[in-house]
């Protein structure tokens, strides 16, 4: 397994380059030199997005930056000591030891676990230390041979939770922790965690048992060892497996790289809350308080947490708006407009047996319509049903959906969901933590708490809330219904702009959002909310596009990668996947950002100006067959890329200071930032 290595992919005290992406391409194009890669671009943009994610430096001068692709044919190490070190992001300085760990997408848990043990030696400062002082390639690599050998005892498995006498340094009780650890790709970062916080738990005198959801496997905790923990440390950027093994227990979260970076606070924190019943408690069947505490042990403020519980309350509304609003059109398409009059009683009172007298078609688009109806009519009670969720949990949900039906029934609509979702959800929170006898707490998230939330939070809808929504709700719509010429082109600059601005962030969502609320209000008689559903379509088209189009029209502005990313955004852009901005503005944040909030904001415009209509809220060119007013759809979305992409050439040809750097392998310039 050793033969990971070899001599072809160290590099020893010889520069690779000034920041992080040109050493990780320097030692990709090793890897592909080496025969172990077949593109270097390819493997280099695959661990360049895992680098995004989260940086890969880690304590003590040393970083590991890693990738699973489809590149790589063989699992690989490539490695570099620097002569000066570069910033990977660690929070103690820059690293001059570098490990690129490259795998095939499909490798086997025996190569991840060889790779894997190799990010756990480098916890171990004696072979830290051997390394830096390695004299040639030759004793650097029968270093990392020897790191990667398989040990005789069991501690050298990944996998392996560290044994209770490893981790205590003291006699006596100590307190008993467990710790689960995982990051996205379970290869490097996953071991280093749970080595690290083993080193500290034994300093500090706790005993510590480690279970590391990593690639190479993951040996599950002892349901004896969870029962005798009186407390629980998550290093984790996924969510763990099997959370309710731990259900009740007090809990300190974080980062994985806290887990690299921190142990010992982590370990700390951990004990203190041993016994404090103000500490966050992981969240399971029989205690719904646990999931809200469990974000404020984030440190999340509070409006970071109303964020967050809203756009939850959003991401879920979507595909029932999504699904329903593409079945209208479809109903709308086959059955003509009509069709609204008497959908029901053509679906009651027909079948494909007994057609009704406008035939197969008139069926046909009555069922879609109807079943379109449907789902729209989830929207506000799923928007509240799941924003409830986002602050209580489960027991969040059914108040959340009772009092967003509730808002439906008295006129309140989608902003008597949001507020209605957020008592619910407060209401189920504030009975959820009450202290009530054992015996109770099982009917406490199935029974007590939904009934009471919904009483309370329905109750106050009705009786307090509900009016004043609804007046607020009737004169938004009667607003949005009388705009037209210079407030509905301001009303699409404003919505197009919003869509640009953070390419599927909170903003691009709140105008999303905004749209899809008004949607099923809409109608012949009032195609405003129509309206403003395509400018806002239109205008998350805009930012890939537009991407899209500046790659092809000034290619030496842009590295071979942000090239192949514009190959595939033309698909994305066409789809309304804003998203496909997000590599582009990733690189080059304050010149990419500018152009597609620009671009956006034409495109809103001039949808909004010139009527046109859109009856699906997602799909983008695809669902042409409901957009009203197509051509002025289309000229829309080319005006707004071809500003964005015009702006964003202008602006890395002048608004920036850069130098010109010829890259040989390529026969082109590439831009390279001074």
């Amino acid at each position: 397994m050793s033969t990971v290595i070899d001599q072809r992919l160290v590099t020893l005290d010889e520069p690779l380059g000034a920041d992080k992406a040109a050493v990780i391409r320097a030692l990709a194009d090793a890897v592909v030199a080496a025969g172990r890669a077949t593109d270097a671009e390819a493997l280099f943009a695959d661990a360049w997005a895992r680098e995004e994610k989260d940086s890969t430096g880690v304590p003590g001068g040393i970083a590991i930056p890693h990738a699973k692709s489809d590149a790589v044919t063989e699992p690989t190490l490539a490695a570099a000591r620097l002569p000066e070190g570069v910033d990977f992001g660690s929070f103690d300085g820059p690293a001059d030891l570098v490990f690129l760990i490259a795998v095939p997408t499909a490798s086997t848990q025996d190569h991840l676990a060889v790779l894997s043990t190799l990010a756990r030696s480098l916890i171990d400062e004696d072979f830290v230390a051997a390394l830096r002082s390695a004299p040639d390639v030759q004793a650097f690599v029968a270093l990392v041979e020897g790191a990667l050998e398989p040990k005789d005892d069991a501690a050298a498995a990944p996998a392996a939770a560290p044994a209770p006498a490893e981790t205590a340094a003291a006699p006596g009780h100590a307190p008993v922790l467990i710790a689960v650890t995982a990051c996205p790709t379970g290869i490097a970062h996953t071991y280093m965690a749970a080595d690290a916080l083993a080193g500290a738990a034994k300093k500090a005198g706790v005993e510590l048992h480690v279970e590391t959801q990593g690639s190479s496997g993951s040996t599950p905790l002892a349901p004896d060892v969870i029962a005798r923990a009186e407390a629980v440390v998550f290093a984790v950027d996924v969510d763990v497996r099997d959370k309710s093994r731990f259900a009740g227990k007090p809990v300190v979260q974080g980062p994985v790289k806290r887990g690299i970076d921190h142990p010992a606070e982590m370990i700390d924190e951990a004990v203190a809350a041993i016994g404090d019943p103000s500490a966050p408690r992981v969240a399971g069947e029989a205690g719904a308080a646990e999931a809200a505490a469990a974000g404020a042990a984030a440190g999340e403020h509070f409006g970071q947490k109303i964020k967050r519980v809203l756009l939850t309350g959003v991401s879920y509304m979507i595909p029932f708006v999504a699904g329903g609003g593409l079945l209208i059109a479809l109903g709308f398409l086959l059955g003509g407009y009509d069709i609204t009059d008497n959908a029901q009683e053509v679906v009651l009172g027909n079948s494909l047996w007994n057609l009704p007298d406008g035939g197969l078609l008139e069926y046909l688009g009555a069922v879609l319509f109807t079943i379109g109806a449907i789902s729209m009519g989830f929207l506000v009670p799923a928007l509240a049903g799941y924003i409830a969720y986002g602050i209580a949990d489960r027991p969040g949900i059914a108040p959340g959906f009772v009092v967003g039906s509730v808002s439906v029934l008295i006129g309140a609509g989608f902003l008597g969901g949001l507020v209605g979702g957020l008592l619910a959800g407060w209401i189920a929170l504030v009975f959820a933590r009450l202290d009530v006898p054992r015996w109770l707490r099982g009917l406490m998230p199935v029974v007590i708490i939904p009934l009471v939330a919904s009483i309370v939070a329905s109750g106050l809808m009705i009786v307090v809330f509900g009016g004043p929504i609804a007046a607020l709700t009737t004169a938004l719509n009667a607003w949005l219904s009388g705009l037209s010429g210079a407030g509905a082109v301001a009303l699409g600059l404003i919505l197009g702009a919003m869509m640009g601005f953070d390419l599927g962030g909170p903003v691009n969502k709140v105008a999303y959002a905004f749209a899809v609320a008004g949607l099923s209000a809409g109608s012949l008689d009032n195609q405003a909310p129509w309206a403003i559903m395509a400018a806002v379509m239109a205008a998350g088209m805009v930012p890939p596009l537009a991407m899209a189009l500046a790659t092809v029209l000034d290619r030496k502005l842009f590295t071979p990668v942000e090239r192949e990313n514009g190959k595939a955004a033309w698909l994305l852009g066409a789809a309304f996947i804003s998203e496909g901005a997000i590599p582009f503005a990733a690189a080059d944040l304050l010149r990419v950002i500018p152009a597609t909030v620009i671009g956006g904001a034409i495109a809103g415009a001039i949808c909004m100006g010139m009527g046109v209509t859109s009856q699906a809220p997602h799909g983008g060119i695809f669902v042409f067959f409901a957009i009203g007013n197509l051509l002025w759809f289309v000229l829309a979305i080319v005006a707004g890329s071809v500003v964005g992409a015009l702006v964003v050439i202008a602006l890395k040809r002048w608004a920036h200071r850069r130098t010109i750097r010829e890259e040989v392998a390529e026969g082109e310039p590439s831009i390279v930032a001074a």
